[in-house]
């Protein structure tokens, strides 16, 4: 039997304590990176995109 079919997939064999730990760590990046990820984007990045979109 090839042992390959027979494995749960991998989401599925994630322990508890690993489970707990990514909840922790969704939460912590959350907490410190939602406010700056909410910012508007500088207008100098914003002209940059734009040159780099015209040179294709």
């Amino acid at each position: 039997m090839d042992s390959r079919n027979t494995r749960p997939p991998v989401r599925a064999r994630v322990s508890a304590s690993d489970a707990a730990f990514d909840l922790w760590l969704q939460r912590g990046l959350h907490a410190m990176y939602d406010e700056v990820a909410k910012e508007p984007v500088p207008p100098e990045l914003l002209a940059l995109i734009e040159r780099d979109r015209g040179k294709s």
